[in-house]
């Protein structure tokens, strides 16, 4: 698992975070981001081109940098000033309400304490900001619902700790947000990992 962590699942992430549904989802909510933002698992960086003028910089934590390491090419092409820290969500570094918008695309998945990780975004966010996801997870389908608990187990282990039954909107919810904004549905793809969330939440 060494060899495949460090060198093989960097780049099959990086990869499928590039896939085109996936950038149309970005082009839509990533650039309603303002103000100071801070993005929760940058990744290989694929938002960093969806950044708009109405961003003054963004602060980035992951503390995976096998997978970050691939974003220091758009890191360095970006218009927007962008620091990338090494850190995890459940623990962020920043203190209360620190962030105009919070970002999170396909992160709460690998979180192991995403509850935890929701508190704190929900602690840096500004009363006033916002905080917008996009997240794949549990089918309200029972069939593919049902196939999600049966392979979760082993799909954590080839995808670097990814969840596929986690309900991201009723995780935000729950975690002290309000859903301006929310949608779901399936993504092109295998069903049991291709269920999206995404939305725009405010802090109650």
């Amino acid at each position: 698992m060494g060899l495949y962590a460090r060198y093989v699942l960097p780049k099959l992430i990086d990869q499928a975070c590039g896939q085109k549904p996936m950038g149309r989802a970005r082009a839509e909510y990533v650039p309603r981001a303002s103000g100071r933002v801070l993005e929760i698992g940058i990744g290989s960086g694929h938002n960093i081109e969806h950044y708009g003028q109405g961003v003054s910089g963004v602060t980035a934590i992951d503390p995976a940098t096998e997978v970050t390491d691939l974003a220091q090419s758009r890191i360095k092409g970006s218009r927007i000033p962008i620091e990338l820290i090494s850190a995890s969500a459940e623990t962020i570094p920043f203190d209360t309400d620190t962030f105009d918008s919070v970002v999170s695309t396909w992160t709460l998945c690998s979180i192991p304490n995403v509850y935890q990780a929701l508190a704190e975004i929900r602690r840096v966010v500004k009363p006033g900001g916002q905080f917008i996801f996009l997240e794949h997870g549990l089918s309200p389908d029972r069939k593919i619902a049902g196939i999600q608990r049966a392979i979760e187990p082993i799909w954590k282990i080839i995808g670097g700790g990814c969840h596929l039954t986690r309900d991201a909107a009723n995780l935000v919810e729950d975690a002290g947000f309000r859903l301006r904004e929310s949608e779901s549905g399936y993504f092109p793809g295998p069903k049991f990992a291709a269920y999206m969330y995404r939305g725009i939440a405010v802090p109650r």
